[in-house]
């Protein structure tokens, strides 16, 4: 199960009004393209009219707001939902994204990165993160240490728990609280511009000689077990970065999408 970030309307992502980078590059390819879950091959969902989905994406939309803003003075403009504004996805896959979290527990908390992980290797459980964890003061104002996988165009800095549109109750954080975190990542340990950030999706994560078959599965054409843990880091990073910026511009969520 592989997993890629999304940054758009709610109403283009549930209408499947957007392609995955593997999509995009199988298509380019002329490839025939089929996710596989880990049940199986996907099979085909019934695409729902846009303009339904748009309505129902307002309405939850405006219930989330009104229930955020209560009891406060605070004012949120309502983000556009639509099926036409641009999107902004990559894939940073496990691996990448369990080295970013592993990276920033290691300089939060002051202590040494090791240099390569496994493949397919279980982050949740590496002593850095559970480390960190223990001290619930410290990472209970991290959505990335919160299981958050939405993040809403807010510039406040919070995340609650609501339902999502499935109806599934999920905590949710902003946009401004992610990137304060990314902020706070670099400003600890690479302190790069953000030009570097950018080069990153390109210059660094999995190693040159993997590639992506049309069913959205990494074919290696050499053996590699390991990678290099501030490499895929570093990939991640530049993914989340460039996610968060484009969320705060265009005024869309962003959200994982596995």
């Amino acid at each position: 199960m592989g997993l890629d970030i999304y940054a758009g309307t709610l109403t283009r992502y549930y209408a499947q009004n957007w392609k995955t980078v593997t999509q995009q590059y199988a298509e380019e390819q002329g490839w025939t393209f089929q996710r596989i879950t880990p049940n199986g091959p996907a099979e085909p969902e019934e695409k729902m009219d846009p303009a339904e989905i748009q309505a129902d994406m307002e309405s939850w939309r405006d219930q989330i707001l009104a229930m955020i803003l209560s009891g406060t003075e605070r004012q949120y403009t309502p983000w556009q939902e639509n099926n036409e504004k641009p999107y902004y996805t990559d894939k940073p896959d496990w691996d990448a994204f369990g080295a970013l979290l592993v990276y920033a527990a290691a300089v939060l908390q002051e202590k040494e990165l090791p240099p390569v992980v496994e493949k397919n290797w279980d982050f949740n459980n590496h002593p850095l993160i559970l480390g960190l964890l223990e001290d619930e003061e410290r990472v209970q104002s991290w959505s990335l240490f919160q299981g958050v996988t939405w993040w809403l165009p807010i510039e406040d800095s919070f995340y609650f728990q609501a339902p999502l549109p499935t109806g599934d109750t999920m905590t949710i954080a902003t946009t401004g609280l992610l990137m304060a975190e990314l902020k706070r990542i670099n400003e600890l340990g690479w302190k790069a511009d953000d030009d570097t950030i950018l080069s990153w999706s390109k210059s660094e994560g999995y190693p040159a000689d993997m590639e992506t078959a049309a069913d959205g599965t990494v074919n290696k054409t050499a053996e590699h077990n390991q990678y290099d843990t501030e490499s895929l880091a570093k990939f991640a990073f530049s993914i989340m970065w460039q996610a968060a910026g484009f969320s705060m511009e265009q005024g869309v969520p962003l959200l994982m999408d596995y």
